[in-house]
C-alpha cells in the first residue's frame, strides 16, 4: 500500500471513545440503576464533544445502540460535528450474534451516516465473518497486549491488517515490549511516559490508534471501582486529556478510523 501525500507528511492519530452505558461498577459488585448508567454515559459524551471542539479534532465514537436509542439527539449531534459513529454492539453487557447487524441498522438510522466500524465490548473475540456479513468494513476489537485478569493478546498482530475481507485495526502498543497506549495506561502513568510511548508508535507505524471512554470525564469515585480505574476522572481527567490532545496536535493529524481504513487499504 502506498501512502498518500498527506500521510507521508504527517502521521495520523486515530482517536476513539467507547460511548456506552456506565456499567463497569457492576463488574466490581456495585449496584447502579440502568437509568444512572445511561445518564452518566450520555453526560460524559456531552463533555467529550465540548472538549474535542476546543481542538477541532475528529474522533470515532464506538456507540452502543442502547445508548443511541436513549439519546438520539446526542448521537445526531455527534455525527453533525463531523465525528464517525461506529458500533459498540447493541448492549455493553450482553451480546448475541444478531446484535452486530441490528446495532448497525439502529445507529445508521439515528445518526444519518454510514456505520462501517465495529468494536466488541471489553475487547472480547468476535467472528470476522459475522462482521463482514453484517456489512462492516473494519473491526477494532483487539488490544495486542497482555492485560492481567482480562486477556492475553501479546502475540496478536500489532498493526492494521486484513482478516479475509475485513480490515482489523488493533489498538496501538509499542513495538517489541507491547507497552499499551489505551485508557488505563494513560490514567496510571506519568505524562512523559505517555508522550514517549506515543511518539515511538507514531514513528514506527505512522499512526496511533487510541481509545478512552466518555464516562471517564465524569466523577468515577463512590462506585466501588478500584483506584486503577477511578483514580483519574472528572475534571482532572478532562484536563489531562486536554493537555494530551494539545500535544498530539503538534505531532500528527486527527483522522477517523473509517478514513484511515479507506486510505490505507484502498476501500470505497
Amino acid at each position: 500500500m502506498t501512502p498518500t501525500k498527506s500521510q507521508a507528511i504527517r502521521p495520523a492519530v486515530l482517536l476513539s471513545f467507547d460511548a456506552e452505558e456506565f456499567d463497569i461498577p457492576l463488574e466490581y459488585g456495585s449496584r447502579l440503576s440502568e437509568s444512572e448508567q445511561f445518564r452518566i454515559g450520555a453526560d460524559g459524551l456531552e463533555r467529550t464533544l465540548l472538549l474535542l471542539a476546543e481542538f477541532d479534532a475528529r474522533a470515532t465514537f464506538f456507540t452502543t445502540a442502547a445508548l443511541a436509542l436513549r439519546r438520539p439527539d446526542l448521537i445526531k449531534r455527534t455525527a453533525n460535528a463531523g465525528h464517525e459513529i461506529a458500533s459498540h454492539a447493541f448492549f455493553h453487557s450482553r451480546f448475541e450474534p444478531a446484535h452486530a447487524a441490528e446495532s448497525r441498522k439502529v445507529l445508521e438510522q439515528i445518526s444519518g451516516t454510514p456505520v462501517v466500524g465495529f468494536r466488541m465490548p471489553r475487547m472480547a473475540p468476535i467472528d470476522p465473518a459475522l462482521l463482514c456479513g453484517a456489512g462492516y468494513l473494519y473491526d477494532s476489537s483487539t488490544n495486542p497486549i497482555w492485560l492481567p485478569g482480562r486477556y492475553n493478546k501479546f502475540f496478536a498482530p500489532r498493526r492494521a491488517h486484513l482478516v479475509g475481507e475485513l480490515v482489523r485495526v488493533p489498538l496501538s502498543a509499542v513495538p517489541l515490549i507491547r507497552w499499551p497506549l489505551f485508557w488505563l495506561a494513560f490514567k496510571n502513568q506519568p505524562r512523559w511516559v505517555t508522550r514517549l510511548t506515543t511518539r515511538a508508535v507514531l514513528h514506527a507505524d505512522g499512526y496511533a490508534a487510541l481509545y478512552f471512554h466518555p464516562w471517564e470525564l465524569m466523577g468515577n469515585q463512590g462506585f466501588g471501582l478500584p483506584r486503577v480505574v477511578a483514580g483519574l476522572s472528572g475534571p482532572e481527567m478532562a484536563e489531562a486529556l486536554r493537555c494530551h490532545l494539545r500535544w498530539l496536535r503538534t505531532q500528527a493529524t486527527f483522522v477517523t478510523y473509517a478514513q484511515f481504513v479507506r486510505e490505507r487499504f484502498d476501500r470505497p
